[in-house]
């Protein structure tokens, strides 16, 4: 046997512990006792302790008593995330913006945003500038029935200041926020 196989096969076993199994397990423990919340996930329960989302994940929300996510051009499926791929020049993009823009767009408020028109890299982009927030503010106070102002003090509350970057508001955490003050019945949030 050649005598570098040994030391190459020693150190690769020894790398493979230490990376694959020692580590990992290293910053797993850390992890779940500095972060628990988010090392899980950062999971939304209801009052029955049964998952209703990911504070991480975006998901589709339908009607005019919630407000709207972005597009996601996997119908907010975890498995085949990711951006359409569409190039500015293709016609299903611009066909899919049009119909879009056509389903939110309010003749009192102006074109509609370009946040709730187009996607985000990953797909499931679980925030909106407030601006997003705020064209869809009339429509959701209509269909709840609660005054414009009143939900506007949500969407104050709801409003992150990330460490860089503009101020954002995470959709999921708005809308339950939404239902516990105004419920519309069996249309809970899912």
């Amino acid at each position: 046997m050649n005598p570098c196989v040994r030391p190459a096969v020693s150190l690769i076993l020894l790398m493979s512990l230490v990376t694959g199994v020692l580590y990992p397990l290293l910053v797993t423990g850390i992890a779940q006792a500095a972060f628990p919340g988010q090392a899980n996930g950062s999971l939304v329960r209801d009052e029955q302790g049964r998952v209703r989302g990911s504070l991480l994940i975006a998901q589709g929300f339908t009607g005019d008593a919630w407000f709207q996510a972005r597009p996601s051009a996997a119908g907010y499926a975890t498995l085949p995330s990711g951006a359409s791929n569409l190039s500015p020049s293709n016609p299903a993009l611009a066909e899919r913006v049009r119909a879009d823009a056509g389903a939110l767009y309010q003749a009192q408020q102006g074109p509609v945003p370009l946040a709730l028109l187009t996607t985000s890299g990953s797909g499931l982009d679980p925030h909106l500038p407030p601006e997003a927030i705020a064209y869809q503010l009339p429509r959701v106070a209509a269909a709840r029935q609660v005054a414009v102002e009143r939900l506007q003090v949500l969407v104050d509350e709801a409003t992150l200041q990330p460490l860089v970057g503009p101020p954002v508001v995470n959709v999921l955490a708005l809308n339950r926020a939404l239902e516990r003050l105004a419920p519309v019945g069996d249309n809970a949030v899912r």
